[in-house]
């Protein structure tokens, strides 16, 4: 059965919104172990998970009672709950339901039943979600819908704290001029959460939720460890000794991110996916501002439109020379192809929607998106094609470490 995924009317926007924290979705799961678990104790489930969604998979940054880290966007749950207004989602059978009966996760192996998912919402945008699961039908109470609620906005607020810190490292020589603002920003979320904290903690007592009073604990002292952290990158007596390397990359790191995270998708498929790197780019580093969101996002549109059985192909380069290091990043497939006219309306306008080789829902905004965010680095975008031998996605980007 294949039914329509819903698509938003502000979904370039949210993407945008989503890109701009500049994620390694990769890097999370340890970061954020406590709030998922925190919520599966909440909630009495056994599972749960924080999703983010950008225009082609919904990637799991961090899981607790099931292992998984990425699924095709039009395959999950979450993606009903972000394109609503609600503020939550809750589907007591799955298998009840016809868009999800069919689904690997309810219909093999987990035979999923019971889901509830709250919105993580960045700026008015829905960038994710908080979803606890069961194997079982259940139904949640107010008083734990409010307390996962606070779970979701912590969850936004540390995102936001990463953001803020990744961007003085990316700023380190202005860290002296911003540094109050900066620390205001920080300390100001952070600091209402670890006082809310406090609050429900003694509410609790009261209201006897042992169990929930632990993790709350957790997420007091976690909070507490950002704020540190911004303490030290802008104290004045640290700032000349602290080493911000957060933020860089180099060609190698760079392609066992893109294989983590991308291969998957190509497995599932059944397409060959590789990267390659020039050995006279090794070892010098870069700043990886963006280029996972861009670079990603070409890998997933090549997969998507790559048949079974085909070849998604990346090359890592870099031109160094005295003045500038220039990287050159080439996505090959073997795919369907472009026509003259629509490599035309990929560079010069906006690409519409289209499904993949497997029927895939395309949203329309991924190859905006990867243009957008080249232009906003003075980068240039060369596509090359045949119709029905692949296509050549070629990104070029002046890499030079601040």
């Amino acid at each position: 059965m294949t039914l329509d995924s819903p698509i938003l009317k502000n979904e370039f926007e949210r993407v945008l919104n989503l890109s701009d924290f500049n994620l390694d979705y990769s890097n999370f799961q340890d970061k954020f172990k406590d709030l998922a678990k925190l919520a599966a104790r909440v909630a009495g489930t056994p599972i749960s998970l924080v999703n983010l969604i950008d225009s082609y998979t919904q990637w799991t940054i961090t899981n607790y009672g099931i292992d998984v880290e990425q699924m095709p966007r039009e395959e999950s749950v979450c993606q009903y709950l972000i394109a609503s207004e609600d503020s939550a989602l809750e589907v007591e059978d799955l298998s009840k339901d016809e868009r999800f009966l069919e689904r690997f996760y309810v219909a093999g192996e987990e035979k999923l039943r019971y889901y509830y998912g709250i919105p993580l919402k960045s700026d008015g945008f829905n960038i994710g979600a908080l979803c606890v699961m069961d194997r079982e039908t259940r139904t949640i109470s107010p008083e734990k819908e409010e307390l996962l609620r606070i779970i979701a906005d912590e969850i936004v607020n540390r995102l936001k704290a990463y953001k803020a810190i990744e961007g003085l490292r990316n700023k380190v020589k202005e860290v002296q001029a911003t540094q109050n603002k900066v620390v205001h920003d920080i300390r100001g979320p952070l600091g209402g959460i670890i006082g809310l904290t406090e609050m429900i903690s003694e509410q609790g007592k009261e209201n006897k939720i042992d169990e929930v009073l632990e993790f709350i604990n957790l997420i007091h002292k976690s909070g507490k460890s950002i704020l540190e952290l911004a303490d030290e990158i802008l104290s004045a007596d640290k700032e000349k000794t602290v080493a911000f390397k957060g933020n860089e990359l180099n060609m190698q790191s760079f392609k066992d991110k893109l294989q983590k995270l991308y291969l998957p998708q190509a497995k599932s498929k059944n397409i060959h996916f590789e990267v390659n790197i020039n050995p006279r780019a090794m070892g010098v580093p870069f700043p990886k501002n963006k280029l996972l969101q861009i670079t990603g996002n070409l890998i997933s549109n090549a997969i998507k439109f790559t048949p079974n059985g085909g070849k998604v192909i990346v090359e890592l380069d870099m031109d160094v020379s005295q003045s500038s290091n220039n990287l050159n990043i080439k996505v090959k497939d073997t795919g369907e192809g472009l026509s003259l006219e629509k490599i035309d309306v990929i560079l010069n306008g906006s690409a519409s929607s289209e499904n993949g080789t497997d029927g895939e829902k395309g949203y329309g905004f991924g190859l905006q998106l990867i243009k957008h965010l080249i232009y906003g680095l003075n980068g240039k975008l060369n596509i090359s094609s045949v119709p029905g031998e692949g296509s050549v996605f070629e990104v070029m980007i002046n890499a030079n470490v601040s």
